[in-house]
C-alpha cells in the first residue's frame, strides 16, 4: 500500500492520492467502460459540479439507490466530493420502503436506476415520492418521469467551474459524516447510522493490509454497493489497495464462472452462500478458476471444511472470516489468514487495531474468558450515532463509550471472538439481516392476521429464512402460499417469510410476551 493512500484522511483525498499513485491503472471497470484512477477525478467531479448546481451543500443528504455498477461508485464519490452525506438504499426495497428512508434521512436528492430485474424503479418510488426529495436523477433512463438522466444532470453542472468542485472536495475533513448507512432494530423501524471519513479509512486500511490486497489486484464486487460490506469492504478497499473495482450486480454462479475465467478476478469476497453456490457448479471441475487468491466470509456459521474446500477446489490462498455491524462501520474483528482452518471456520478472529472488545453480562459487567454475554466494541469506528435519534444512541452506546451489539459470543485465551446468538432474534438470509419486529410489523398491514411472530429457521442454502408463525382472525381464512405470495408485493424479498404455520395461539412467557424460543423449539 503506498504512503499517500494510508496517509489519506477523506474518501476525496484518498481518490486524488490514487490518481498520482495509480494513475495508469484501473480503477474501474465494467462492461463498455474502463476508468484509469488518473482519469477518476474528472468523472467523479463532472458529477459533484451538478450536485453543486443543484444546491447540494456540506452535509446534505443524498440518496442512491440502485444496483452495483460504475456509475454508483461515480456517484457515491461526487457525493463525498460535494460534502455530501451518502445515503445508500437496498435495492430490494419496495417504493413504501426506499420512500421511508428518503424521509427519515431528510434526502434532497436520489439518483436512482431506471430499470432493475424489470421493475421501474422511479415509477415505484413516484407513487411514494416524499416532498422533501427535491430532485430525483434517473441513472440509466431516458424520459423517466420526475427526473434528469444522468447526462443531463452532469451539463447542468458545467455552469460551475471545476476548480470549485476541487475546492469543495479539498474543504471536507475526517470528522465529517461520510455517509447514513440504515439498518434495523428491535424497534421495527430502520435506524440511520453516522459514519465519518477518517473512521471509515482508518478501518479498511487495516482490512487491506490484514488480507495484502494489492495493487493490481482485480477485485469482483458482488456483495451490495448499499451494504458496509459491498461499499466499505468493497469499492473503497480497492480505492485504498489500488486494485481494480469490477461491479457485479446480480449473483449467478455460471456468470461467476464466466467472470473469474474471462477477467481474471483475484479477489472475491461473499457470504457462504456464494461459495457453496460455487463448489456446487457442475463447471467446477473445468472452470479455469487459477486467479483468484483472496475470500473473505462471514455471516453465518461456517464448517471447517468449507475452509479447506475454498482453498483446495477454489484455489484461494488468503481465506478468512470477519465479523462487523453497520455500527461500527461494517469491520471490528477479523481472523488472521494463516491461522488453522478451525479457526477461521469457528470464530470471527480477534478485533482489529484501535478497537477494544468486551463481552458484558445483562447488568454491564465484564465476564471471565470464555464465558458467554454481550459483545461490546470501543474503538475509533463506532458510529457517530442514530441520526436524528438520540435515544436509540443512548441504548446502544453506553456513556463510557462502549457500542452494544445487541449479539452473544465468547472470547477464546487468544482473543478470537465467537458469536453464538443474537440478543435482538436478528436471523441472516443469504447475508442479509433480517429483524423479525421490521417483518412482524409489515405482516401486521394483512387483514386477516390477527397475531404473527416471526423467527429465524435453518437453511441448507440460505443458512436462515423466516418463519412466520401466524394467528388469523376469526372466521377469516389464508393459506401458506397467499401469505408469502403477498409478502413479495409488500417487502423486499430476503424479509419474506419462506414458511408459514398457523396456530390456534401463540406461546407467551410469564411477562406474556411471546416466547420465541418455544416457538423455534416447536418448529425444530
Amino acid at each position: 500500500m503506498n504512503d499517500q493512500s494510508k496517509n489519506a484522511h477523506t474518501i476525496p483525498e484518498l481518490m486524488f492520492a490514487g490518481a498520482d499513485t495509480y494513475a495508469e491503472r484501473i480503477a474501474l471497470e465494467a462492461p463498455g467502460e474502463t476508468i484509469r484512477y488518473a482519469e477518476l477525478p474528472e468523472r467523479v467531479l463532472a458529477i459533484t459540479r451538478g450536485l453543486m448546481a443543484a444546491g447540494v451543500d456540506k452535509g446534505d443528504r443524498v440518496g442512491v439507490w440502485a444496483p452495483n455498477g460504475a456509475d454508483w461508485v461515480l456517484i457515491a464519490l461526487a457525493i463525498h466530493c460535494a460534502g455530501g452525506v451518502l445515503v445508500p438504499i437496498n435495492t430490494r426495497m419496495k417504493g413504501a420502503e426506499a420512500a421511508d428512508i428518503l424521509a427519515r434521512s431528510g434526502a434532497r436528492m436520489a439518483f436512482v436506476v431506471g430499470e432493475f430485474l424489470g421493475v421501474d424503479y422511479p415509477a415505484m418510488l413516484a407513487a411514494q415520492r416524499p416532498e422533501t426529495l427535491e430532485q430525483v436523477v434517473v441513472i440509466d433512463k431516458p424520459g423517466a418521469a420526475g427526473g434528469l438522466t444522468l447526462a443531463e444532470f452532469i451539463n447542468a453542472g458545467r455552469g460551475i467551474a471545476p476548480d470549485a468542485a476541487r475546492r469543495r472536495a479539498d474543504a471536507v475533513r475526517a470528522d465529517d459524516l461520510s455517509d447514513l448507512l440504515f439498518t434495523s432494530g428491535t424497534t421495527g423501524k430502520p435506524k440511520g447510522v453516522m459514519s465519518n471519513h477518517g473512521q471509515t479509512l482508518q478501518a479498511f486500511t487495516e482490512f487491506v493490509r490484514i488480507l495484502g490486497i494489492e495493487c493490481g489486484d482485480r477485485y469482483l464486487v458482488v456483495n451490495p454497493f448499499f451494504h458496509s460490506f459491498g461499499y466499505k469492504a468493497g469499492w473503497l478497499t480497492c480505492l485504498i489497495a489500488g486494485a481494480t473495482i469490477i461491479p457485479h450486480a446480480v449473483f449467478d454462479a455460471e456468470d461467476i464462472f464466466r467472470r473469474v475465467e474471462e477477467e481474471r478476478i483475484t479477489v472475491l469476497p461473499g457470504p457462504p452462500t456464494l461459495y457453496l453456490s460455487m463448489l456446487a457448479h457442475p463447471r467446477l471441475q473445468t472452470a479455469d478458476l487459477s486467479s483468484l487468491r483472496i475470500a473473505v466470509t462471514g455471516a453465518s456459521a461456517i464448517p471447517p471444511i468449507l475452509i479447506e474446500r475454498l482453498r483446495q477446489e477454489l484455489g484461494f490462498t488468503t481465506v478468512t472470516t470477519a465479523y462487523g455491524l453497520t455500527e461500527c462501520g461494517g469491520l471490528a474483528t477479523i481472523c488472521d489468514p494463516g491461522a488453522p482452518a478451525e479457526t477461521i471456520a469457528g470464530t470471527s478472529g480477534r478485533a482489529i487495531p484501535g478497537t477494544e472488545l468486551s463481552i458484558r453480562d445483562a447488568q454491564g459487567n465484564p465476564v471471565a474468558a470464555g464465558e458467554s454475554g454481550e459483545i461490546c466494541l470501543r474503538g475509533f469506528h463506532v458510529m457517530q450515532g442514530y441520526f436524528n435519534n438520540p435515544v436509540a444512541t443512548a441504548e446502544t452506546i453506553t456513556a463510557d463509550g462502549w457500542l452494544r451489539t445487541g449479539d452473544v459470543g465468547h472470547v477464546d485465551d487468544d482473543g478470537n471472538l465467537t458469536i453464538t446468538d443474537r440478543l435482538k432474534d436478528m436471523f441472516i438470509v443469504g447475508g442479509f439481516n433480517c429483524y423479525p419486529a421490521e417483518i412482524e410489523a409489515g405482516l401486521f398491514a394483512h387483514p386477516a392476521i390477527a397475531e404473527v411472530a416471526v423467527v429465524g429457521i435453518p437453511d441448507e442454502r440460505m443458512g436462515e429464512v423466516g418463519c412466520a408463525c401466524v394467528v388469523l382472525k376469526s372466521g377469516v381464512e389464508l393459506d401458506e402460499e397467499q401469505l408469502i405470495a403477498w409478502s413479495r408485493q409488500q417487502m423486499a424479498n430476503y424479509k419474506v417469510p419462506r414458511r408459514v404455520v398457523f396456530y390456534p395461539d401463540l406461546p407467551k412467557n410469564a411477562s406474556n410476551k411471546v416466547d420465541k424460543v418455544a416457538l423455534r423449539r416447536g418448529l425444530a
